[in-house]
């Protein structure tokens, strides 16, 4: 099932083929009963009311619906929950505390936010690339598949560098991450240019 007939599918509140899927979603042990193809994106959205990813492009092409699984950013949209059953997924809602990560403070200082949207995205990106690498070169932040559409990119550089002054501190104690360079798309670029239930697991087993 392609992302656009799953969204289709979850707004018109179909769940054929519904199981239960597990995984932790910002520390907290969740249960989807949703069809196992429905994107992670649309679990985290409509069944977690986890909205901080966003919609998008639905092909993987903008970035705005990166959360982190396992580590690594991972592009929501384009994972199916059967993929991550049984992945530690963090979203933005996840990252900290009061927006303390350096990035969240960054983007703050630097008044980086336009429109907003693809904020969650890239800060959620940019965590996990910054993790393994404290002070990222500028190839690997142009294999990075986030999209800015409203031209903040000059001060999204700025707050990657006011960040990077004090992530190599605070990055061993990045809460739900491990050591991992994020997964790109080598034909993304840099640029300005369902319906169904989120259960807590039970201690049963």
């Amino acid at each position: 099932m392609t992302a656009r007939r799953a969204f289709a599918s979850a707004k018109r509140g179909l769940t054929v083929g519904a199981a239960m899927t597990s995984m932790t979603v910002n520390g907290e042990a969740i249960r989807f009963k949703l069809d196992p193809q429905t994107p992670l994106l649309f679990a985290l959205r409509d069944a977690s009311n986890l909205t901080g990813a966003k919609h998008g492009c639905y092909s993987g092409d903008c970035g705005s619906c990166t959360v982190i699984v396992d580590g690594r950013a991972v592009l929501s949209c384009q994972l199916t929950i059967a993929v991550a059953e049984g992945a530690d997924v963090v979203t933005i809602e996840g990252l900290s505390a009061d927006r303390a990560h350096p990035l969240q403070q960054a983007w703050a200082t630097e008044q980086v936010s336009q429109c907003g949207r693809c904020d969650p995205g890239f800060i959620m990106a940019l965590a996990a690339l910054m993790r393994a690498t404290p002070n990222p070169a500028p190839e690997q932040l142009a294999g990075l598949p986030n999209i800015c559409r409203c031209g903040a990119t000059p001060r999204i550089l700025k707050a990657i560098a006011r960040a990077a002054e004090v992530a190599a501190p605070l990055s061993a104690s990045s809460p739900g991450q491990s050591p991992a360079k994020p997964e790109q798309d080598g034909s993304s670029q840099f640029s300005n240019g369902s319906s169904g239930e989120a259960q807590p697991a039970s201690n049963d087993s």
